[in-house]
This record gives C-alpha cells, sequence and structure tokens, in this order.
C-alpha cells in the first residue's frame, strides 16, 4: 500500500504565497516523476508541474516564473512553492507520483488533494 499525504493548502491574499507539500509512505522501492495538478471547479484537472526523479521540472505556461516545484528524495516528497499567487490559482491541487512498489512494478498514485483559495 501507498499513501501520498499532501499539506500546505490554505486562504491566501493575491500576491501572497503557499508551500505545498506532499510526502509517499508505505510500500516505495522507489520514484520517478512527480508532480503537481490543479482542479477548479467545474474544470478538468490540469497539470500544473512535474519534476523528474533527476531533478527536471516543467511547468504549465500559467505559473512559469510563479512557481517552483522541488523534490526531497530521502524523505520520498515533492514541494510546490507558489508565489504571487492569483484568484485563478484557485483549486484544489493534487500531487501525483509514479512509484515502483515493488521492482519492477510501477503505478501512479494520487493524493487526496489541498484545498487553495486566493481571494482578490
Amino acid at each position: 500500500q501507498v499513501q501520498l499525504v499532501e499539506s500546505g493548502g490554505g486562504l491566501v491574499q493575491a500576491g501572497g504565497s503557499l508551500r505545498l507539500s506532499c510526502a509517499a509512505s508505505g510500500s516505495v522501492f522507489g520514484i520517478y516523476d512527480m508532480g503537481w495538478y490543479s482542479q477548479a471547479p467545474g474544470k478538468q484537472r490540469e497539470l500544473v508541474a512535474y519534476i523528474t526523479n533527476t531533478g527536471s521540472a516543467n511547468y504549465a505556461d500559467s505559473v512559469k516564473g510563479r512557481f517552483t516545484i522541488s523534490r526531497d528524495n530521502a524523505k520520498n516528497t515533492v514541494y510546490l512553492q507558489m508565489n504571487s499567487l492569483k484568484p485563478e490559482d484557485t483549486a484544489v491541487y493534487y500531487c501525483k507520483a509514479d512509484i515502483i512498489t515493488r521492482w519492477p512494478r510501477r503505478s501512479d498514485h494520487w493524493g487526496q488533494g489541498t484545498q487553495v483559495t486566493v481571494s482578490s
């Protein structure tokens, strides 16, 4: 069994910052890509950023220059530093990880989501 537990969401004013964390635990042999997705009310879930196990990061155009994704492989944790937040960033944020549970078996796992609300 694998669990992804997110934390760090909340309510912030426009222009403020939040830092999300997502830690994987349980039967984790290794982790490939880790990423963050957002889902606003009435919209589809979309990719915000992802980072490979070697540290290469990619971002959605809407967050480039404002958000930074990072990971601590020793802690099986991925972070999302969110700066200069805008009301349109309001969404539930989910982390996803491509996890090897028993070599060579791998599969995607999702966190439960954390609410981010940005007030104008």
